[in-house]
């Protein structure tokens, strides 16, 4: 009797597979006429090209959005951020809870990979409050928007705000206004206030957000040291997010201060608008102010740094996230003090996560590297703008220094392939051809001592 044959999909295989299938669904509807604007088909590499940068929540863009899109174009492409932003997997589900369908174990193994939670505990609520959470501050930015869209736009001034809303808050960094992004709103408090705040309630993380929640209901007049009860995780985001917004923002009013063709003409205030948004935005945004090719060098080199750390985990920014920066930095900090441990508010920090860190890094890099020299080899361009492309494909970012719409169709392929696998984690790659087989034996190899640096 021959034995079947049986092919059995990882928890990371069928994520990656799963955004994978929206983006071809997406290109599909896209390159129909009635996607495009005047009716006429948009070619089909525009249309995947449009799909992944919509599903991955990257931003760059081969076509304007808000020109050779139609309405129906448009509604496909905020349906496929949306989507993008929570997760395949956390649509799939939410819509399972609301048809009353039972969450089988492999159901919540896959939300569990999808957000890297470390329990199966309160799985169905977690999905519940993300979805909550998500409409609530999506719906609340969108609001603010229409103060300063509908008396501009009227009536599109409503879709205007819904759409930037969605893809602020998913990081996604799209815009149906016009060509040039935000940069008309530069002086904009409004517009950059609501931005800035979506931006990084997004890329903070949900876990975060439900830990912040967690402390604050348990304050009371007598206690109200807050920060020091919540979960190591929490201290480190918050604390990384606020050295990287500050700090990328002082250095970019430095850097800028003086440059006339970004904000050397503004009074100072809307200097340091401008400047906190930049700083803001290259966190895995891809909203523009100013344009990025004007930029200095200095200013340039920081946006490739700050692009590529991104957001937080467990939220819809991309990047290498902040904690693994973090558990970096704090690791060669013990190394240099000669320390046995990593710790830091008083608590160690595992070796599993330092390796995980390290490897995420390394992955991450590898295709950066991989994206940029194969992009140097078919690319006629200015070294810094390709790597300008390729950091912002990879932690999804969307700013560009002008070159997405100029690339030919070997350009748009490896970007395309650079913010997928952006977009389902760079460990992912090496996670989705492991067969999860054992080693046939426990014997351990020998150890020896090696020189390093």
């Amino acid at each position: 009797m021959k034995k079947r044959i049986t092919f059995r999909l990882s928890t990371t295989q069928i994520i990656m597979l799963s955004f994978l299938l929206v983006i071809l669904m997406g290109s599909a509807l896209l390159s129909l006429p009635v996607s495009s604007a005047d009716g006429t088909p948009v070619p089909y590499p525009d249309a995947l090209f449009t799909a992944t940068t919509a599903t991955c929540v990257t931003g760059l863009v081969t076509v304007p959005t808000g020109l050779a899109w139609s309405p129906f174009g448009q509604a496909v492409i905020l349906v496929l951020i949306q989507i993008g932003g929570l997760g395949v997997v956390t649509v799939i589900s939410a819509l399972m809870i609301l048809l009353n369908q039972r969450m089988g174990i492999g159901d919540r193994l896959l939300i569990q990979d999808a957000f890297n939670l470390n329990s199966l505990s309160g799985i169905v609520r977690f999905v519940k409050n993300v979805i909550a959470g998500t409409f609530l501050v999506e719906g609340a930015g969108a609001l603010c928007y229409m103060l300063v869209f509908v008396p501009e736009y009227g009536a599109r001034g409503v879709w205007i705000s819904v759409f930037t809303a969605v893809s602020a808050f998913c990081n996604a960094g799209m815009d149906v206004i016009g060509e040039n992004s935000l940069c008309d709103y530069a002086a904009n408090p409004i517009v950059n206030l609501t931005t800035s705040l979506l931006i990084v309630l997004g890329s903070l993380g949900y876990i975060v957000w439900w830990d912040i929640l967690r402390v604050m209901k348990k304050a009371t007049p007598t206690n109200r040291r807050l920060f020091r009860h919540l979960t190591l995780h929490s201290k480190i985001v918050l604390v990384s997010t606020l050295n990287l917004l500050f700090g990328g923002g002082a250095l970019f009013l430095l850097f800028e201060y003086h440059n006339p063709l970004t904000i050397g003409h503004l009074p100072l205030a809307n200097k340091i608008q401008v400047a906190l948004f930049q700083s803001v935005t290259t966190r895995t945004a891809g909203f523009a102010t100013v344009p990025q090719q004007y930029l200095t060098n200095a200013s340039s080199v920081l946006s490739l740094l700050l692009m590529f750390i991104g957001g937080s985990p467990v939220g819809t920014a991309g990047g290498i996230k902040t904690v693994t920066v973090a558990v970096l930095a704090l690791a060669t900090w013990a190394t240099i003090r000669n320390k046995n441990e990593v710790s830091v508010f008083e608590r160690n920090i595992s070796r599993q996560a330092i390796r995980k860190a390290v490897a995420v890094t390394a992955m991450a890099f590898s295709i950066l590297f991989t994206a940029t020299l194969l992009l140097s080899a078919i690319c006629d361009a200015n070294m810094l703008d390709i790597l300008f492309e390729t950091v912002s494909a990879t932690a999804t970012v969307g700013l560009s220094r002008d070159l997405t719409p100029h690339l030919n169709l070997a350009g748009k392929l490896i970007i395309i392939c650079t913010m997928y696998l952006g977009r389902v984690g760079p460990i992912s790659l090496a996670l989705v051809f492991n067969t999860g087989k054992r080693p046939p034996n426990c014997i351990k190899n020998p150890t020896e001592e090696i020189s390093i640096g």
